[in-house]
C-alpha cells in the first residue's frame, strides 16, 4: 500500500528559496506539482503564499498537505491573535507552525502529513524574520538563505554558496531569487511552469513577480 501511495500521491517536488537582505526578506518559488513517476499534474500551483497581512509561507512536500497546512495555520494564528488581543511575533508564529508539524508527523495515520515550510514575516516594529521549519517540526532561524527540503535545493544552495551577499538590497535579492528558481528548473524535472516572488519589508508584503512560463510550441501551419 505504501508503494501505491508513493506512486500516486501528488507532490510539490519543488523549488523554493528564502533570502535575507539588509532591508527585508525575499521569498521565491516555482508553480509545478507532480505525481509519482514524474507526471505533471498541475502547472498552476504557486508555492509562495501570503496567508495574512504579516506572514508568508512557502512549502515543499505533498501538495494537499501544504494547502491544508497553510489554511489551518492562518486560522490558528487568527485564533491566537483574538485570544491574546495582540498579533503574534514572527518567532511565535514559526514556533506554533513547528509544533503543528511535529504533532502531524507523530499522530497515527495511514498517510502521515509530510510538509517542510519556509516562514517569513514582518513584526509590528517593522523588523523582518525568516525561519525554516523542517518536516519533523524543528524550527530554525535563517540569517542568510535556505531552500528547506525542496527537490531543487541542491541546485539552489550550490548557486547561493558563491553568489549570496550578506548586505544585498531587496532589489538584488529579487534578481537572485529569480535566478535561483530558473537555475533549478534547468535541472530539476519536478520544478517549473512559473515563478512567484514576494518581498517582506517594513513597508509590508508585496507580490513583485508572478510569471507563467509558456511552452515554446511551434504553431501548426494551416
Amino acid at each position: 500500500m505504501d508503494a501505491d501511495l508513493n506512486k500516486n500521491v501528488m507532490k510539490s517536488g519543488t523549488s523554493i528559496v528564502g533570502l535575507v537582505c539588509k532591508d527585508g526578506i525575499v521569498m521565491a518559488g516555482d508553480r509545478r506539482a507532480t505525481i509519482g513517476g514524474g507526471l505533471i499534474m498541475s502547472k498552476h500551483s504557486p508555492k509562495v503564499i501570503k496567508i495574512n497581512d504579516y506572514l508568508v509561507l512557502s512549502g515543499t512536500g505533498v501538495a494537499s498537505d501544504i494547502d491544508l497546512s497553510q489554511r489551518v495555520i492562518a486560522a490558528e494564528l487568527k485564533i491566537k491573535e483574538l485570544r491574546s488581543r495582540q498579533r503574534p511575533t514572527i518567532k511565535e508564529a514559526a514556533s506554533l507552525i513547528g509544533m503543528m508539524l511535529y504533532r502531524n508527523i507523530r499522530s497515527p495515520s495511514m498517510i502521515p502529513s509530510i510538509v517542510g515550510l519556509l516562514v517569513a514575516g514582518v513584526n509590528t516594529d517593522g523588523t523582518t524574520e525568516l525561519y525554516t521549519v523542517e518536516p519533523a517540526g524543528g524550527v530554525y532561524p535563517v540569517t542568510d538563505y535556505d531552500a528547506n527540503f525542496s527537490s531543487g535545493m541542491p541546485f539552489i544552495l550550490g548557486l547561493l554558496e558563491r553568489t549570496y551577499k550578506k548586505d544585498m538590497s531587496i532589489q538584488e535579492g529579487v534578481a537572485l531569487g529569480k535566478e535561483c528558481i530558473q537555475s533549478s528548473m534547468e535541472r530539476d524535472s519536478a520544478s517549473g511552469n512559473g515563478i512567484d516572488i514576494i518581498t517582506i519589508t517594513k513597508d509590508g508584503i508585496k507580490h513583485v513577480i508572478a510569471e507563467d512560463l509558456k511552452p515554446g510550441f511551434i504553431p501548426r501551419a494551416n
